[in-house]
């Protein structure tokens, strides 16, 4: 299957495992198994599932066929060319194409002159009224196509402008922008621009980022250490006549090299293969010659051979256009397709099913906590009620007065809960100050300073180091903390479970080593400016605040994820501890209830007899169809993502009959 088969089909499956979600969710609160903790916990999951995002960037210097290709895998359907990709007119500034169903589709345009403002690009995204907003006819190619058109202008502006927006460096003139005739610097008119359109992939939650050349990539601190460095694939396109030259060089070692991270979402594309067909070659000569380039440019790049792809974008645009299998063959694009499909595809459904499961076994042993704790104040009451037959009104009243004690003795524990909540509650708090904003400004004080202050850099690079080493220590420090109040949760736990009879059990504690690899990777992605290379650069007073405002940004993200995860994780321990809290005294409540019935009238001891034995087959049932529920939904994200019409048929003795009866 093509890409946007792959794709359409993991769409599918998504929209259809999250409405399977929800129908769980909606039986769990009907059934009160689903405390605010677990609700919140199955909310962020069907978001997950329903709408994450799958960015794809397409990376190259000017003139190497990227916004053709951008048409050929993802807008053939439309007739024709929606990206400008003829000569001249390109992809001048980072382009986003998504989808976002709040927003009428257009075309918004951010100004460059932004860039002489503190603002991040982050915030700019926060203040529509600041872009150039162009309504798109989604049903109209030709209308389409001609507002695209928009990302390709330049204007002119002057040496002193152009350097100040970051277009002109003096130690880099053969990488500079031309200049007129007058003096005047050609530059993008546009900052950044973000495409809003329902097209099947965007709607699914494809993102799709076309980046400009060197010169600008470069020039933007936050599209090359946030945006791309995010990106779940990055296709790098090289001309398939000329392979990796100095240019295309410099872009892969500067911005896109992974590092840590290792290099198995870059995929290379050679294209313009079809400049290669020579009449006076045979086609053996003609792909022996493409072969060549292609493990060149593997063995430059230091990629496996399978990595790279060498195709003909526009031969591969008007095979699908105009239905030629032949042609579309010979264009190679099926291969890669299948490539991006495979590698984009698999990586986003492993980690998609890996919180899947997760999610729905947490949320599946919490409902048969609370189950159990049920079925066991049930049993007390049931043997108590058993134990009264026959009996006269002083052993009843004696019962009573049993179940008071216990119930006062009960409410009596909840100082020793509360003792158990305050010290879980302060050490929560130093984790909440070590993840928190202020502690961050302050761990980057010095770095920032370092970087606005004007002129040569010197030692910024041994400043980075330790600026980010004193961030993963106040990582392992939330870690240690973390470890501390599981340890602590652990053993309340297990005293107020012998207790009580309670069935509470403390999650496993957040994870610091995931964020510790992102500050990893944000890291080495800015080494790239440490060089030699970009002194001049850094020397710059505005390059410097884009790229302070661009780490800051990127480094929020993190630890604010860090700091949602422990906070996620306390709430869930709290729910799960004032849930079974509440059980207990409900079944207090129940207890006395059926003495008060009982004193009335002897008769209701058995008819209060039997319905708890009504109710213990009630929640027998419910344990049953607890597991109904969650089996398919387990079997599926535990197999291929794309067996769920496989599965539905299998699950219709298990959990399908279930499913079918609540839809």
């Amino acid at each position: 299957m093509s890409f946007n088969e792959q794709f359409d089909q993991h769409g599918a499956w998504r929209r259809e495992f999250a409405l399977r979600l929800k129908l769980l969710a909606q039986w769990m609160k009907e059934q009160r198994l689903l405390n605010a903790a677990a609700e919140d916990r199955m909310l962020r999951l069907q978001a997950q599932v329903r709408s994450g995002k799958v960015m794809v960037a397409f990376v190259a210097e000017f003139s190497r066929g990227k916004s053709e290709l951008i048409n050929a895998i993802f807008f053939a359907g439309y007739g024709r060319r929606i990206m400008p990709a003829s000569a001249g007119r390109t992809t001048m500034c980072p382009t986003e194409l998504g989808y976002d169903p709040d927003i009428a589709p257009c075309l918004r345009l951010l100004p460059i002159e932004t860039r002489l403002q503190p603002q991040a690009l982050v915030e700019w995204r926060l203040v529509p009224e600041k872009w150039l907003q162009i309504d798109l006819e989604v049903d109209n190619p030709a209308q389409l196509a001609d507002a695209l058109q928009k990302v390709a202008e330049v204007q002119h502006v002057s040496l002193e402008q152009a350097r100040a927006l970051g277009f002109w460096n003096d130690g880099s003139l053969d990488e500079d922008p031309p200049v007129a005739a007058d003096g005047r610097v050609e530059v993008p008119k546009w900052r950044h621009a973000l495409i809003n359109i329902a097209h099947p992939l965007l709607r699914q939650g494809l993102v799709i980022l076309d980046t400009p050349g060197l010169n600008a990539i470069g020039a933007e601190p936050e599209l090359t250490v946030g945006l791309i460095p995010q990106a779940h694939a990055v296709v790098f396109i090289l001309a398939a006549d000329t392979g990796v030259t100095r240019s295309d060089l410099s872009i892969w070692r500067e911005h896109l090299v992974s590092g840590a991270t290792g290099s198995e979402n870059r995929l290379v594309v050679l294209n313009k293969i079809d400049t290669l067909w020579d009449a006076l070659s045979t086609p053996e000569q003609v792909q022996a010659q493409i072969d060549r380039q292609t493990a060149s440019s593997a063995e430059i790049l230091g990629l496996q051979r399978s990595q790279v792809f060498a195709v003909s974008a526009q031969k591969g645009l008007v095979a699908k256009v105009t239905h030629d299998d032949a042609l579309l063959q010979a264009s190679q694009l099926p291969a890669l397709e299948a490539a991006l499909a495979k590698g984009l595809m698999g990586q986003r459904q492993k980690i998609l099913r890996a919180a899947a499961a997760a999610g729905i076994q947490e949320l599946k042993s919490e409902a048969e906590r609370v189950l159990n704790m049920r079925r066991r104040d049930q049993t007390e009451q049931m043997l108590e009620l058993r134990g009264l037959r026959g009996k006269n009104s002083t052993v009843i009243q004696h019962m009573r007065k049993r179940i008071e004690h216990e119930q006062a003795e009960f409410s009596g524990s909840s100082a020793r809960v509360h003792a158990v909540r305050s010290v879980h509650n302060t050490l929560l708090g130093d984790v909440v100050h070590l993840l928190g904003m202020p502690t961050l400004r302050a761990e980057l004080a010095g770095l920032t300073a370092a970087l606005k202050q004007p002129g040569i850099k010197l030692r910024l690079k041994r400043t980075y180091g330790e600026t980010f080493s004193s961030l993963r220590d106040v990582l392992h420090q939330a870690q240690t903390i973390t470890a501390e109040i599981q340890v602590m949760l652990d053993s309340a736990f297990r005293q107020i479970n012998a207790e009580f009879g309670f069935s509470l059990q403390a999650g496993r504690a957040p994870e610091m080593a995931q964020y510790a690899q992102d500050l990893e990777l944000i890291e080495h992605s800015h080494l790239q400016y440490l060089g030699l290379g970009n002194v001049l650069r850094l020397a710059q007073a505005g390059f410097s605040e884009r790229l302070v405002r661009a780490l800051s940004s990127r480094l929020r993200m993190v630890f604010e994820s860090a700091l949602g995860e422990v906070e996620q994780w306390n709430q869930s321990a709290s729910a799960q501890l004032d849930a079974q809290m509440r059980e207990r005294r409900q079944g207090f409540s129940r207890r006395l209830e059926a003495i008060d019935r009982i004193e009335q009238a002897a008769a209701t001891l058995d008819e209060r007899i039997a319905e708890l034995e009504e109710q213990e087959l009630r929640l027998r049932a419910l344990d049953v169809r607890l597991g109904d529920l969650t089996l398919p939904l387990l079997l599926d994200v535990e197999s291929s993502p794309f067996a769920f019409q496989a599965l539905q048929g299998q699950a219709i003795g298990a959990g399908g009959a279930a499913l079918a009866e609540l839809a």
